[in-house]
């Protein structure tokens, strides 16, 4: 989402790099590229104008630190204000998603227009809550306006192994909310999900609907849902939202597309509403706390590691990675195990998203553009590795011509195809054997000069 400011931001460190010391000229020349920078991502003039100040205030006079940068100390002046214009610094208070700190049944009212993905949100954040925070959920639509709305909830919440609150035909949206309190309450769920209608604009008989509904559930959370690739739009729903009802936080839908990231950019100064959740993809399961100071480490190009070790710990099976990792240390790692390190990896989501929360990769994106660095690689290596048998997957040195041509049209593929895969795996378990061999001292005195072939006798990395 944050491409495009990220390539200019980067592009004005760049320049300011082997600077003595940072004069006003300096700033202000830089200053100005960041302003363009940040309008063109369309975030809110207001926004840009105080952002812009803050950096201004306190980078002009500053002295280099020694061995530190002039650039690095200005990216670390842009990164504090872009946490605190996302919601974060002195005043965060440290609580991510939603907050279920109340008696049960917690109701959550979710809000929005018509095609900001409301109800798929509705059925992540349930999905959510029962898996990660152990909670018994219903959900329950009150979109009455809709054609099949409700029954898409209720598809939703089948989907995701949660309560679904009977449709009945002719109900009010608030004759609806007051059967699912009263279910939630006999039936000891612990959170009821309250899915409002929406509208293709705002409008008085909107904001009645959902007034009359809160008034009467007294909603913990009120959750806004915004399309991020609407950009200011989404910024001015969450305004009106906002003091026309009240929100108590904020879902970013589509932040996987590719939107300028304005909104979120924007959204706390112009709203004072956080925003709580990122919807980062179709599936029910791509739903991310949102995190100030690891969205400004992404658009400084500094990654985000801890997201990246979060979401590994959440998808990778603890068991099967140990024992893949004992098989490499006794060196007798196999095809059947590299299928199953890719079936992990696949797990994580796209290989362009995790890479992107590497530190420094966004120097690298054409390139990793060119070489086609997808998640149908995943699949077809592991096509090819499922058209062999046991025996080839044990022992693949027995490969040769004629069932390389087998495996390939089996798997749908070309030879060379299956050749890629064979070098990839051989070079993987030469650098295992290495490993081994020197032990963790060795790594230690060589580094990655030990490992990789031709860096004999070179400084390592």
């Amino acid at each position: 989402m944050f491409e495009g400011l990220s390539n200019r931001l980067n592009g004005v460190f760049d320049r300011l790099r082997r600077k003595g010391a940072l004069g006003e000229a300096d700033v202000a020349e830089a200053l100005r590229e960041v302003r363009v920078a940040l309008l063109e991502a369309d975030v809110a003039l207001p926004v840009v104008k105080d952002l812009t100040a803050k950096v201004k205030e306190r980078a002009v006079g500053q002295e280099v630190i020694r061995s530190v940068s002039p650039a690095q100390q200005v990216i670390k002046i842009v990164n504090d204000c872009l946490v605190e214009a996302l919601g974060g610094g002195a005043n965060d208070d440290g609580k991510r998603g939603v907050d279920l700190n109340a008696p049960a049944p917690v109701a959550i009212l979710m809000v929005g227009l018509q095609g900001s993905g409301k109800t798929t949100s509705s059925g992540k954040i349930a999905l959510r809550l029962k898996n990660r925070e152990k909670k018994k959920v219903l959900l329950a639509s009150l979109d009455v306006h809709r054609p099949a709305a409700q029954l898409q909830l209720e598809t939703l919440a089948k989907q995701t192994g949660v309560g679904s609150l009977p449709i009945i035909q002719g109900q009010t949206p608030l004759q609806i909310a007051q059967r699912a309190m009263q279910v939630a309450r006999g039936e000891l769920y612990d959170v009821v999900i309250l899915d409002t209608a929406g509208r293709l604009s705002i409008d008085e008989a909107l904001m009645a609907e959902v007034a009359e509904v809160k008034q009467f559930a007294k909603p913990h959370e009120t959750l806004l849902v915004v399309d991020a690739m609407t950009g200011q739009d989404a910024v001015n729903t969450a305004r009106i939202f906002n003091e026309k009802v009240g929100v108590t936080g904020i879902v970013m839908t589509r932040v996987d597309g590719d939107a300028r990231g304005g909104a979120a950019l924007s959204m706390r100064a112009v709203t004072g509403a956080p925003i709580k959740l990122l919807g980062a993809g179709e599936k029910l399961d791509a739903l991310e706390d949102f995190h100030p100071e690891r969205i400004a480490g992404r658009i400084l190009g500094m990654g985000d590691i801890v997201s990246l070790v979060e979401k590994a710990a959440e998808t990778i099976d603890k068991e099967e990675a140990e024992k893949l990792a004992a098989k490499m240390q006794k060196g007798t790692f196999d095809l059947e195990d590299y299928a199953s390190q890719l079936k992990q990896i696949g797990k994580m989501g796209s290989l362009s998203g995790i890479l992107g929360m590497l530190p420094g990769v966004g120097k690298m994106k054409a390139q990793l553009e060119n070489a086609n660095i997808d998640n149908a690689i995943l699949k077809r290596q592991a096509a090819i590795i499922s058209s062999m048998t046991p025996k080839e997957r044990r022992h693949p040195e027995i490969l040769k011509a004629s069932r390389k041509r087998r495996i390939a049209a089996g798997a749908g593929v070309q030879v060379n195809d299956v050749n890629r895969l064979l070098k990839q795996f051989d070079d993987m378990s030469a650098m295992m054997k290495r490993m081994n061999k020197l032990g963790q001292k060795g790594l230690m005195r060589g580094g990655l000069s030990n490992l990789i072939p031709g860096l004999g006798g070179r400084k390592p990395f």
